[in-house]
């Protein structure tokens, strides 16, 4: 389907999203019923049961807490992980800083683009150039869903073809000898060696060809078949670290960006504009997308896609202050380079 069309069917879904979600957890009774019915849980144990509902009672409590404050910019609420420990979430943060980024040591180009004339609002959305909101399970593979939904939309501005492109494929046959961001598959890894690890092997396939199974957290070996790949990925571009204007240029002028950020305080984010990460020292733990800027209220917000299901945050999307590279954002960011 030619991008054009596709950008009119966003437009349509987009309209339609801010009244698509019942928020029943912003009613007085809301209980732990409502909340199995509403997200479809069970539970194989009575023991499990009371479990997760104290763990989602405690959940809960802190997300009215947070509501009832009136100076909070953003809204939380409960989703898919309210019935999780904070020790469980972690397990989706696949970006772990403490691995080392600066041992991978590549020879990227930089870029230099400038701040002119620049729109006040961007969401590449609206263009029909970024595949549905996806889901990585219990797998830190944050980094393969961030590189291949950044590519998935390169791929469509440039040809006007929107591929839903294999995430399994970058877990599997990415390796990461010097511990990038973590040590590879579902234990973390970088868009960069994403990239790199297309260029060497020739191309990347698609979700239909080489499906995500790796949601429960196993990793697996690599099946890619080069006859199958579907786009030639030459590299990428490194934009430079913690500097906003070259970014804001790069997602205005260029498209979506994979950007690694400090994502523990995200658990229950539901809507409005973020700024509760730690704005002076992040701990960059999590690989997601950049799609666009905006101004709500007076703040202006970076548009950040996640991989989490539509289920969480805005239809699985984030809205987070632009102001001191919040939630290290302006850390490490860049997009691919591809030959069509």
């Amino acid at each position: 389907m030619k991008a054009t069309t596709v950008a009119v069917l966003a437009v349509v879904l987009l309209a339609g999203m801010a009244a698509a979600k019942t928020r029943w957890h912003q009613l007085e009774g809301y209980t732990f019923e409502h909340y199995k019915a509403e997200y479809k849980k069970a539970y194989a144990t009575t023991t499990e049961h009371e479990y997760r509902r104290q763990v989602f009672e405690q959940n809960l409590a802190k997300i009215r807490a947070h509501n009832a404050d009136t100076t909070k910019t953003w809204k939380e609420g409960v989703n898919h992980m309210s019935d999780w420990t904070s020790e469980e979430f972690r397990r989706l943060l696949g970006y772990d800083q403490s691995y080392g980024y600066s041992k991978h040591q590549p020879a990227p180009t930089q870029t230099r683009l400038g701040m002119v004339q620049l729109p006040e609002t961007v969401d590449w959305r609206t263009q029909g150039v970024v595949t549905p909101v996806k889901d990585q399970g219990n797998c830190g593979s944050c980094w393969s869903f961030g590189s291949a939904q950044t590519l998935e939309s390169h791929v469509a501005i440039k040809t006007g073809y929107l591929e839903t492109l294999s995430e399994q494929n970058i877990l599997d046959c990415t390796p990461n000898p010097n511990e990038c961001g973590g040590t590879g598959g579902c234990e973390g890894g970088t868009a960069e060696l994403a990239y790199d690890a297309f260029a060497k092997n020739g191309g990347v396939q698609t979700e239909w060809t080489y499906p995500y199974i790796s949601w429960a957290g196993k990793n697996f070996e690599c099946q890619f078949d080069p006859s199958k790949s579907v786009i030639n990925v030459t590299g990428y571009t490194k934009l430079p670290s913690n500097q906003y204007e070259p970014l804001m240029s790069a997602v205005a002028n260029l498209g979506p960006i994979a950007i690694s950020v400090e994502a523990i305080r995200w658990q229950s984010y539901e809507e409005g504009v973020f700024d509760g990460c730690n704005q002076t020292n992040p701990d960059i733990d999590h690989n997601v997308q950049l799609v666009g800027y905006g101004s709500e209220d007076g703040k202006d917000y970076w548009l950040v896609r996640n991989s989490w299901t539509p289920h969480w945050g805005d239809h699985g999307y984030i809205k987070t202050v632009t102001v001191c590279g919040t939630c290290g954002i302006l850390f490490d960011t860049v997009y691919p380079t591809i030959s069509v």
